[in-house]
């Protein structure tokens, strides 16, 4: 088996005009992708509401997550984020200062998600 080496932060474009959504695996049950942000938000008024889960992971850079009810949670490298099916949000900030790489999984709305974490 021919194995695959793949490094997410090779090969950024020093500016994006628009988001780039990467697709890294297409399967029914999942999803991944590369989705690279440079000062880009959602448009005033426009929200996401997926029939799906999606859990994110910021690589690189800076984010805020809006939720529809104004509240907003900061990302920064490291943090990882799940919005649920039928979650309605939207990024309302990127750095304009570097690439934000976020990697993003997809999976069915029909899949129990464990959202609470044990202390260590």
């Amino acid at each position: 088996m021919t194995q695959q080496r793949l490094n997410l932060l090779d090969a950024l474009p020093p500016f994006l005009a628009a988001e780039q959504f990467d697709t890294l695996i297409n399967h029914p049950q999942l999803r991944i992708e590369r989705i690279l942000s440079h000062g880009q938000q959602t448009p005033a008024g426009q929200w996401y509401d997926q029939a799906e889960h999606e859990w994110i992971l910021l690589l690189q850079g800076a984010a805020r997550i809006q939720y529809a009810d104004n509240s907003e949670v900061a990302l920064t490298v490291g943090d990882s984020l799940l919005l649920p099916a039928g979650c309605r949000h939207r990024v309302s900030w990127t750095t304009p200062a570097e690439i934000t790489v976020w990697l993003a999984v997809f999976y069915p709305a029909d899949v129990n998600t464990k959202t609470d974490r044990k202390e260590t």
